[in-house]
């Protein structure tokens, strides 16, 4: 129930609206200022309904309670943050908090409004930011306050109707198919001591796979006898963990990938070859059974991929493009096939068909009109230019 308490000309107004984590009472305050010339009774009846309407607003949720942002931020970290987020989303999370305290965290909940939110990211904005960082600032300010609805803190979302720099698509940099060729060549021709670099990039060309999909993989992943491999782990980096074994990505990065009879066989090659240098090492040797490891088995760095191609791009005169290309280049071939968007969507374990379309949209466009081309060729035209006057 609230309470009433009169101070000079004014009145405060007292609603308890329960307990926090911690065991603390919350209560919601408001004041209220009679108009001039209101008699005593006018003003009695009034301060007690304006009292009714507060106590209802703060029951239904639509008053929260008077918590700064950056307070409730860290309550949101404990609480939801480092028991559902991954371990890289956890932290990248974490490198933008500075930022965003410094800009509201003072502030309290209920009083962050959607014009707060939008300086916010014209301030961002102004300093170069990429609009994809913007972007992961928005939406951690955007997943706090939805835990404050959700918590019934607070009515609604701010950051609903602020608008995002557009971020514009770049032209991706791949191989072209020769150099895809070229490259595969080359790599054949590697020292036996980079064999698993080898095999690293093939299956890089051939699955479309992420780099941490590809470090993640070990032998029971793979089905020899049906060709399949299985995708059901990433490794990962951080400062904080070394390397270390996460789920995939989104629940859809879990699937399954038919593979070239030759890709097989070249992996039963090399799983022999890692049996020999197991052999080699004896007791030093970490049992893991992972495809791509270091010299005694542990689990490869995730960098280790990159500076190795660094490397061989400048001692073989390859143009060098980054890793990830591989990925774009076996989505862009099997487009070009004409393999169906759900499908590609499927092969690249993507959460949607619209991330797949936004992502490749050029490509689908160019797939269009080659496939315009060939109606065109098998189709006479001849004719529609001229029409009979009557």
């Amino acid at each position: 129930m609230a309470t009433i308490q009169k101070r000079g000309n004014t009145y405060k107004i007292t609603v308890s609206t329960g307990y926090n984590a911690n065991g603390q009472q919350v209560r919601q305050y408001k004041t209220w200022k009679p108009q001039g010339g209101m008699t005593e009774k006018q003003i009695e009846k009034e301060v007690n309904r304006q009292a009714v309407l507060f106590e209802e607003d703060c029951l239904n949720g639509q008053i929260t309670a008077a918590v700064k942002f950056e307070d409730f931020a860290c309550q949101w970290f404990k609480e939801y943050a480092e028991i559902k987020l991954k371990t890289q989303t956890l932290r990248n999370y974490h490198f933008a908090e500075k930022r965003i305290y410094k800009a509201i965290g003072f502030l309290r909940m209920d009083k962050i409004t959607p014009r707060n939110i939008q300086k916010y990211i014209l301030d961002l904005n102004q300093t170069g930011l990429a609009p994809k960082t913007i972007k992961n600032h928005i939406c951690l300010i955007s997943s706090i306050f939805n835990y404050a609805v959700k918590m019934q803190q607070i009515a609604f979302n701010p950051c609903t109707n602020v608008t995002i720099p557009r971020q514009e698509q770049k032209d991706k940099e791949i191989y072209t198919l020769e150099e895809t060729q070229n490259l595969l060549d080359l790599l054949s021709k590697e020292d036996t001591n980079d064999f698993k670099f080898t095999v690293f990039f093939t299956l890089a060309i051939f699955t479309g796979l992420r780099r941490g999909e590809l470090l993640g993989l070990e032998w029971q992943d793979f089905n020899m006898e049906n060709n399949v491999v299985s995708i059901n782990r990433t490794s990962n980096w951080t400062k904080e963990r070394g390397v270390y074994t996460d789920t995939p990505k989104t629940q859809s990065s879990r699937r399954s990938i038919k593979l070239p009879v030759e890709i097989i066989r070249f992996l039963q090659n090399f799983r022999e070859h890692q049996n020999t240098e197991k052999e080699l090492i004896g007791d030093k040797w970490e049992e893991n059974n992972r495809l791509f490891t270091q010299w005694n088995g542990a689990p490869m760095s995730t960098n280790a991929p990159c500076a190795y191609f660094r490397r061989f791009c400048k001692r073989t005169g390859i143009r060098y493009v980054n890793i990830h290309s591989w990925r774009h280049f076996n989505a862009s071939v099997l487009i070009f096939k004409g393999v169906d968007v759900k499908s590609v969507q499927s092969h690249l374990g993507h959460s949607s068909a619209n991330t797949t379309l936004s992502i490749y949209c050029h490509e689908f466009q160019a797939a269009q009109a080659v496939a315009m081309e060939a109606l065109t060729s098998v189709i006479s035209l001849q004719g529609l230019g001229s029409v009979n006057a009557k």
